[in-house]
């Protein structure tokens, strides 16, 4: 079946060949003049038509035949292509949506990121490497297809509109992360989403330290100003430059095989109880145990071998990937 740009096109040239050829055959046949020719072919084309009773010869009378049966399919056959590519556009637009919104409602302990610009694109590279789940919130349409051209699940609407959050299944998500341009709208979202979900981890950017009191009394759990953490950055690059260049491997995980991670000790876990020592963490999974943070959210840091593991302890470890990996299948 041709498609619709082929039928438009074979529509136009068809059209523009009856138009030509009974342009010239009025002009020479009918001896008009070539305003009246082309105002003649104009007017039969588009079906305005003429007296019941016609006046010119036979000859122009056969032309005119012709030019309507001719002219007006292929007018028909170009307006039926440009409808049919409205509508599969629009029923591809709509089934689109449909399907991506179905989706986005089975999932669950996924991540909402409100905003695409520069540091929500950045974190999607992020949470895509690390094979985590996420919905894209924005409200501009070119950001919404690159998004969408990058194959991520995505919402268009405003992110401080409850529905449009709902729209991204904010009760089972597990974090959302506020990265609007301005701090008053990611305030306004912070307190929106605490309010239709209690217990979930809010991530709320911050370009004004003022702002960072509003966005806690909103509900955020953490707060990340990008200048900030640009300067400290900036600040071990001239001061600890060899830290610096091993906190950059580690923020860019995709570079490096050695990872700084996170293990959680659940009830199930036969870590539970363990000293470090009898663990096996660094002897069979060869990583160095860098610290733990207790339910409570302390942390201590360079424990000893014989600090003992406790339920809920989060184990924060370095070593490789794969290493780290074999120690969560192996006592997840």
């Amino acid at each position: 079946m041709r498609s619709p740009l082929r039928k438009i096109r074979n529509g136009a040239v068809a059209l523009g060949t009856v138009f030509i050829a009974a342009v010239l055959a009025v002009r020479f046949l009918g001896n008009y003049s070539w305003l009246d020719s082309v105002w003649f072919v104009v007017i039969t084309i588009s079906t305005v038509g003429f007296n019941e009773q016609s006046d010119s010869s036979a000859t122009i009378q056969l032309i005119t035949i012709g030019l309507i049966i001719l002219g007006v399919s292929a007018a028909a056959y170009t307006c039926g292509g440009f409808v049919q590519l409205a509508l599969e556009g629009e029923i591809e637009n709509v089934m689109g949506k449909r399907k991506m919104a179905a989706e986005i409602s089975k999932l669950k302990d996924h991540v909402v990121i409100c905003g695409f610009g520069r540091l929500g694109n950045d974190l999607a590279e992020q949470l895509t490497y690390r094979n985590e789940t996420f919905v894209v919130i924005d409200n501009s349409n070119d950001r919404i297809a690159e998004s969408q051209d990058d194959g991520f699940l995505c919402v268009f609407g405003d992110a401080t509109d409850e529905s449009v959050l709902n729209e991204a299944n904010l009760a089972e998500a597990k974090a959302i992360v506020t990265a609007l341009p301005t701090d008053a709208q990611n305030v306004f979202i912070t307190l929106t989403a605490r309010n239709l979900s209690p217990n979930i981890q809010i991530i709320a950017k911050a370009e004004l330290k003022s702002s960072c009191k509003k966005l806690r009394q909103a509900g955020a759990n953490k707060i990340v100003m990008p200048h900030k953490v640009g300067a400290q950055q900036m600040e071990r690059m001239i001061s600890r430059p060899t830290t610096a260049d091993l906190v950059e491997l580690f923020a860019e995980a995709s570079n490096l095989d050695m990872e700084l991670d996170e293990f959680p000790i659940s009830e199930h876990s036969d870590l539970a109880g363990k000293s470090l020592a009898d663990s096996g963490i660094k002897e069979d999974f060869n990583l160095l145990v860098v610290g733990l943070k207790n339910p409570d959210g302390e942390f201590q840091f360079n424990p000893g071998p014989s600090h003992k593991i406790s339920i809920h302890d989060i184990v924060l470890v370095i070593g490789d990937v794969s290493d780290i990996n074999r120690l969560k299948k192996a006592h997840a």
